[in-house]
Formats: structure tokens, C-alpha cells, sequence
């Protein structure tokens, strides 16, 4: 009998850790445990009486609020307030900046999918749809991305012309100040489709529409400052940059030299109270061109003109800063241009002893020592548009074009893309291109509802990581056609551009090593804030109940993922029925096991996590890898639906759970502490890692669906500029694939007959007219292999030039290209 009591208790208290139970119940639980062997006789009176006292004094303690916070809680919280690491203002700003948005529920165990599965994207306006069909097709028409980066180093006129009349340039600034006021999803969309024409016109673009004086005129600005400079970024009279980053200054906003003394100077006869710079920045966008500058720097007002505000600043230190002046401030130097790998202007800018008046600072003398948190969270919502636009315009390109060539390049009279080894890169291409679009509709409509900081910090980081797979796969797969640059090639730009995306606007290592999990653990954790809070306010009261939600939040998470791990996720969760079910199961086990090590790992080694650069970065890999492959369930269930976006989904959900495996894994291998990487092994692979990679049958049916036309290969490949004519890179592929469509099918009995010897001749025409005479192939056969083998041919070819040209000499080109056209046509 007893046995039979303590065996029902057990399964009655795992029963109740799984669902997470509150204390009160607990408390009842463990009162008729007692009741219940006091009744069986199973413990003497002796024993049951000292049993019966400790549980109640136990359950006094832990119930009677008072109690427990002058016994217990009190004393943990002195403890904490003494372990707890310090926090610079700086780590303060970035870690409050921004909001919390799905990440959240990925991180605390028990995702809410109705939250997901409702959220709604931003659909297109019949504007913006618009502006992508007509606005944006005009401009990229005027760019040749060629000439832009190898002859001019730099957009044509008339481009830089429209992108003003037609307000490219204030995209996010509201329509009531004269913008274009578009959605977030908008504007990834416009930078995505210009970025498939030309790196060095979606940068020129996005920066006025990313981080700077539009964005923090916007969110900042005073009334009279929107006044004065809003018009003139709207109708494009005003080029805009924001200089940052400087030579002794990267992530480290801390370390910035450049300073601003609040101090007096007579303008104009009158004395004025200003601030005089000292500054000098580097790798600014459009600085080469632009007329007015926001600034970034630290402001001292040591004689304390600003009031009591300064005084309370140590040494009048206030902090970092921003500022708006034009370019034509006396002091104020452009210099000359940067070369990143991509056309776009990029320069420096210096100035020394710079005086501007205070009204100067973005959003007046109130926001002076603000700037580090206006522009942390403006980067939170920036960082879900521009970059993952480019990447995603980088895997569109790949998809698409990738596999035209593959499908009519052959190697030993086979397409190219049929050979295995190509497969597992053109597999990977449709994968990671159907992660990125689908990650990027999600984050961007994030953004248009919140600014999710940890959200778009880990779609700039995975996507552009994406981007670089992408196109390392696709110039493996082009070859020669990749690496030979000229107007045929639509790769090379974005190889040599695709560093530029990892480094700017928080680099890639930084991004993944402190800022996802960083930010994360502490932001996205329903109790670790908060308790951080109300130790900083010393609120005992605040942090007890904090204390003990946390205790049980663990305890749940810690048997779920358990649980979850032993039942193969089949206890988890789904709001879906059929295939899919089982990925929302296995994301639900993996984020209760997220939250239970992030829980221990805390626990164990407190402050000295913020130093374990590895182990975060993995356990940011764990979130960041549920977060995408919740991007990828909505983007599927968004779709048709159908067979081929039904293996593209399972391709980027396999990988996604694999990657967790693998983040999982090394970080318990490489967990500091014995005992708990026994227990994280126990807890989270019970039964070992079962992720496995993407297996090889699904990558080769994905590689496959590459070659040929799906409703996928069109949702994946939407923004792309298609309509360039046969001169433009991809024009000149969209053209052969929809000659190759409808004449494959003449050239491939033309080419078994060839291959038969049943007909001869030493050129493919003469071979053609051999098969005519024949009566082998029909007239409208012949014509069909004729074009199609022209449009192979010219897929095929990669550009040369003439020495003079190479030397600088454009104009001298132009012959020599006619001619050499001649003499392939009469070659072929």
C-alpha cells in the first residue's frame, strides 16, 4: 500500500511539474501525501508527527508572504544584489532598446502557435504594389549594373535623377511630412527587387531609409527640425548620411573619441549657445555625396550651460549624442571615397572645431546624452529591412538563375544539374533561398507592427550568413560563367559586395557571439529582467514573487523538456494536423529545452556568462534556429501548399532542426561545469541527438524542383528584375528559359539522334539541315533546336575585352564588341 501511495504521488507530481502547477497546489499535493500514509499506517506516529511538523513549518514559510520574504527571499536577494553583474549605461541602452515579439515565446518553453499562425503579414498596398510594378521597373531599366561598377563606379544621372522625383529616398518618412510613408514590408520589398538589378543601387537607396537623419527625424525630431530638413530629404534636394563608425570605433560606442563641448560662440554678432566638434568618421554611406550629415558623439558640458541636467553628470560627461548639420558647416570636411566592393559611395568625413547650435542635436537640448538608445533602437527595426532584402534578393538570383544554367549547361551530355554533387549545392540554394523569403515577410511585417530587436538581430545575422552560402554554392555551380566578370555575369557584384552585409550594422560575429543570446536570454526570459529591475530598485516585494515564479518556471520547463525528449515530442503541442504537426512538436520540446539550459546556465555560471562568448553564440543559434524555422511554418502555411513548396518547407525545417542539434550538442560538450553537462545531456538528449542533416533523397528532389517551372520557383524568385531585355544578365536568362520551355523538347530528339549518329555534320546547323533532309525532324523541329541551341550557347558564354578597354579605354570597346559578335555568330 504504501509503495502503491508513493508511486501515485510520483506520477502525480511529474504530472503536475509538466503542466506547472502553483506552490498552493503543491502544498495540497504534498498535505494529502501525508494524509494518505498517516491513514495506510505507513510511517509510525513518531515519524508521521516530526513529518507533519517540518512540512507545515515548511509550508508556512513558503506560503505566508511576510514569512517568506524576511527568512528567505530576503536573504537570497542580498546575495543576488552582490552577484549580480554591474551594467554599463551603454549595455543598458542596447539591451532595453527595441521590443519583444515571437522570439519571446520561442525562448520561454510553451510557444503560443495561435499568436504565430494569426499574426497577420503586411500585404502590399495597391501603392506600393504599384510603386514596385511601375516606379521601381523604370529605375531599374536606367541602371546596367555593369557599367555602373566597373566603368562609372557610380549610378548614372539619370538615375540618381529619378530616384529624387520619384522620392526613392523617403520611402519610411510619413506621408503627412511629403514621403512615401510605405510598410516596412514595403520597403524590403523595393530594396530587394532594385538589389537584383544592382548592390550599388539598393544600398544608395536603403541608407536614407535605414539608420539616419530620416528615421530619427521621424521617431525624434522636433517640430521645427522636421520643418527645416524633412522637404528636402523627401524631394531628394537633401542627400543624407550618418556618420557612426570611426577609425578607433566599431561596436564599442563606448570607445568613440569624437567629442562636443556645450559651449558659447558669438554668430553673427550674437552670442549663441552651441556645441563645438571634434570628430572624424569613416565607412559612411553617401558621404561622398551627401548634404547633410547626422553625427554621432560623446558631449561634455563641463560648465554646466545645459542646467542641472549636466551637473548631475559625472565630469559633464553626458554621453553620446546626435546631431544634424549640413555638409557646408564651416570646419566640416568630405573626404575621399572608399572602395567596399561594390560602387555605392562610401567615404569619410573630418571636422575639427565645428561649431553648430545647440538646436543642432536631434530632437533639441532635451535629448542631449540620448543618442546611444535612439539609435539602438532604430537599428532594432532597421536591421529587419535592408540587409535581409539583400540577402534575399541574393537567394531569388540564386534560385532562379542558378537554375537556368544548370539546367542547360551539360557536362558529358547531361545537364549539369542532374550530376549529384551539383545537387547538394542547388539543394542547399532552394533551401536557403525558401528560408530567406520566408524570414523576411515575417520579420518585416514584425517590424511594421513593433521594432523586435533580438528578432531582427537574428535576421541580419542568419540571413546574410545565408547570402554568403548562396553564393558560394551558386559560383561553384557557374564556374567560369561565375568568375569571369563582365555584362553576362549577375554574381560576381554580389560576391565581392556580400562582406559589406556581414560587417555593417552590427558585424556578423558580434552579432551572433554577444547580441542574439545577450539580449535574448535576458529581454525574451519572463522573469530574468524583471528581477534584474527589482534588485536595481531594491523592491523586495517585486523580486520574491519574481523569485518564486522563476523556481517554478524552471522546474516545469526542466521536466517538459524532458518529458517531450523521452516521448519523441509526441506530448507537445500542434495546431495543425498531418506532416507538419510533428515540427511544431519538435520546436516546442527544443524551446523548453532552451529555456531549462539558459535556466541552468545562469544559475551556475551568473556573471561570468557574459564572457563565455561560445557557449551563447550556441544557445543563440538554438533560438535564432526556432525562430526561422517558425518563419518557415507561417510562410508554408501562407502558401499553396503544394507538393513542391511542401518539400521546400521540409528541407528548411529538417535543416533548421539539425542546426539546432548541432548547437545543442556542442554547447553541452563544451559546458564548463561537470555535473551540469551531465544533466543538460540527461535532460536534453535523453536518448541522444535524433536530428539529423537534410537527407540526401529530399536534397536531390529540392535540386530537382530547381530546374524546372513550380509555383515555388515564382514565389521565390517574385522581386527579381526580369524584364532587362537580352542585353541585361538576367534578361538574357529569362530569355532563354522560356525558349528552352517551349523547344526543349525538339532539341533533345535532335540531340539523341545526334548522339545515335543517325545524323551528321560538323556544326549543330549542319547537323539541323541533315536531320531536315531526312525527314527526322520536322521543319518546325529544326526551328525549335535552332533557337534553343542559340539560347544555350549564349547562357553559356562569359565576356572578353580588349586591352584598351581593360586600360580604361570604354569608348574604344564598342567596335570591338560588334565585331567579336560577328564572329561567334559565325562560329555557332
Amino acid at each position: 500500500m504504501t509503495t502503491l501511495i508513493v508511486v501515485l504521488f510520483l506520477v502525480a507530481a511529474w504530472c503536475l511539474a509538466f503542466i506547472g502547477a502553483p506552490l498552493f497546489v503543491w502544498t495540497v499535493a504534498v498535505a494529502l501525501l501525508l494524509a494518505a500514509l498517516g491513514f495506510a499506517s505507513a510511517l509510525g506516529a513518531t515519524a508521521l508527527l516530526v513529518c507533519s511538523a517540518a512540512f507545515g513549518v515548511l509550508a508556512l514559510l513558503l506560503n505566508v508572504l511576510p514569512l517568506r520574504r524576511a527568512v528567505l527571499s530576503g536573504w537570497i536577494f542580498a546575495i543576488f544584489k552582490k552577484v549580480q553583474p554591474e551594467m554599463s549605461s551603454t549595455e543598458r541602452e542596447v539591451l532595453e532598446s527595441g521590443d519583444i515579439w515571437w522570439e519571446a515565446e520561442m525562448f520561454r518553453g510553451r510557444p503560443d502557435w495561435e499568436k504565430l499562425l494569426s499574426f497577420q503579414y503586411t500585404r502590399l498596398t495597391a501603392e506600393e504594389q504599384a510603386f514596385l510594378d511601375h516606379e521601381c521597373e523604370a529605375l531599374c531599366k536606367l541602371c546596367d549594373d555593369w557599367q555602373i561598377e566597373y566603368e562609372a563606379r557610380d549610378l548614372p544621372q539619370a538615375a540618381w535623377d529619378y530616384i529624387r522625383e520619384k522620392k526613392f529616398f523617403s520611402m519610411l518618412i510619413k506621408k503627412e511630412y511629403g514621403g512615401l510613408g510605405f510598410s516596412a514590408n514595403a520597403q524590403s520589398a523595393v530594396v530587394t527587387k532594385l538589389a537584383t538589378k544592382s548592390i550599388t543601387l539598393a544600398v544608395t537607396v536603403m541608407v536614407p531609409n535605414s539608420l539616419g537623419p530620416g528615421e530619427l527625424l521621424m521617431h525624434y525630431g522636433t517640430d521645427e527640425q522636421k520643418k527645416k530638413w524633412l522637404p528636402g530629404l523627401v524631394d531628394g534636394s537633401e542627400i543624407p548620411c550618418f556618420g557612426l563608425t570611426g577609425p578607433e570605433v566599431g561596436s564599442d560606442a563606448t570607445a568613440m573619441p569624437d567629442v562636443g563641448y556645450v559651449c558659447h560662440a558669438e554668430i553673427d554678432g550674437k552670442k549663441t549657445l552651441g556645441i563645438r566638434l571634434t570628430f572624424s568618421k569613416r565607412y559612411i554611406t553617401l558621404a561622398p555625396v551627401a548634404t547633410v550629415i547626422g553625427l554621432a558623439f560623446k558631449l561634455r558640458d563641463p560648465e554646466g550651460l545645459l542646467g542641472d541636467r549636466s551637473k548631475l553628470a559625472r565630469d559633464g560627461d553626458l554621453g553620446i549624442t546626435c546631431a544634424l548639420l549640413p555638409a557646408t558647416t564651416p570646419g566640416v570636411h568630405i573626404g575621399r571615397r572608399h572602395y567596399p566592393g561594390a560602387a555605392f559611395m562610401n567615404g569619410t568625413i573630418h571636422g575639427r572645431d565645428v561649431f553648430v547650435p545647440i538646436d543642432a542635436i536631434i530632437g533639441g537640448p532635451a535629448m542631449a546624452g540620448k543618442g546611444w538608445r535612439m539609435l539602438t533602437e532604430c537599428l532594432s527595426a532597421g536591421r529587419g529591412i535592408s540587409l535581409p532584402a539583400l540577402a534575399t534578393a541574393a537567394g531569388q538570383i540564386g534560385y532562379r538563375m542558378t537554375g537556368v544554367y544548370a539546367r542547360f549547361r551539360r557536362q558529358f551530355k547531361v545537364s549539369v544539374g542532374k550530376f549529384e554533387g551539383v545537387q547538394e549545392a542547388t539543394g542547399r540554394i532552394a533551401g536557403y533561398a525558401y528560408t530567406l523569403e520566408a524570414t523576411r515577410v515575417l520579420t518585416a511585417s514584425a517590424v511594421d507592427h513593433c521594432a523586435p530587436g533580438v528578432t531582427t538581430a537574428i535576421a541580419k545575422y542568419h540571413m546574410t550568413e545565408l547570402m554568403r552560402k548562396i553564393i558560394n554554392d551558386g559560383m561553384d555551380v557557374l564556374g567560369g560563367k561565375g568568375i569571369q566578370q563582365g555584362p553576362r555575369n549577375f554574381m560576381a557584384t554580389g560576391y565581392k559586395a556580400t562582406p559589406v552585409a556581414i560587417t555593417v550594422e552590427g558585424a556578423n560575429i558580434l552579432t551572433r557571439n554577444l547580441m542574439i543570446y545577450g539580449q535574448g536570454a535576458i529581454r525574451c526570459h519572463p522573469y530574468v529582467f524583471p528581477e534584474m529591475e527589482a534588485a536595481r530598485e531594491n523592491d523586495l516585494v517585486k523580486f520574491d514573487k519574481l523569485l518564486f515564479g522563476h523556481l517554478g518556471f524552471a522546474i516545469n520547463r526542466a521536466v517538459r523538456a524532458f518529458t517531450l525528449a523521452l516521448s519523441g515530442a509526441r506530448l507537445a503541442r500542434a495546431p495543425v494536423t498531418g506532416e507538419f504537426a510533428p515540427y511544431f512538436q519538435q520546436l516546442e520540446r527544443m524551446s523548453a529545452a532552451l529555456a531549462f539550459t539558459s535556466d541552468l546556465t545562469m544559475g551556475t555560471l551568473g556573471g561570468k556568462l557574459k564572457f563565455k562568448e561560445r557557449l551563447s553564440a550556441r544557445l543563440g543559434d538554438v533560438l535564432s534556429q526556432l525562430y526561422i524555422a517558425s518563419c518557415v511554418l507561417k510562410f508554408y502555411l501562407e502558401g499553396s501548399q503544394s507538393e513542391a513548396e511542401r518539400v521546400h518547407a521540409r528541407w528548411a525545417l529538417d535543416h533548421c532542426l539539425s542546426e539546432i542539434g548541432l548547437a545543442f550538442d556542442g554547447f553541452i560538450r563544451n559546458f564548463p561545469v561537470a555535473w551540469a553537462r551531465g544533466l543538460l545531456r540527461v535532460v536534453v538528449f535523453p536518448l541522444g541527438n535524433r536530428f539529423r542533416p537534410v537527407s540526401d533523397r529530399l536534397n536531390a528532389r529540392v535540386a530537382d524542383l530547381l530546374l524546372e517551372p513550380s509555383d515555388v520557383r515564382e514565389r521565390l524568385s517574385w522581386l527579381v528584375f526580369k524584364n532587362g531585355g537580352e542585353r541585361d544578365p538576367i534578361g538574357r536568362m529569362e530569355h532563354a528559359w522560356r525558349v528552352g520551355l517551349s523547344s526543349e523538347a525538339a532539341y533533345v530528339k535532335y540531340f539523341r539522334l545526334a548522339n545515335k549518329g543517325a545524323i551528321v555534320g560538323d556544326t549543330v546547323a549542319a547537323r539541323l539541315d541533315d536531320a531536315l533532309r531526312r525527314g527526322l525532324l520536322s521543319a518546325e523541329e529544326v526551328a525549335q533546336a535552332r533557337a534553343y541551341d542559340a539560347a544555350r550557347y549564349d547562357v553559356i558564354l562569359t565576356d572578353d575585352f580588349s586591352k584598351e578597354y581593360l586600360a580604361g579605354d570604354f569608348a574604344a570597346e564598342a567596335a570591338a564588341a560588334i565585331e567579336a559578335a560577328g564572329l561567334l555568330a559565325r562560329v555557332a
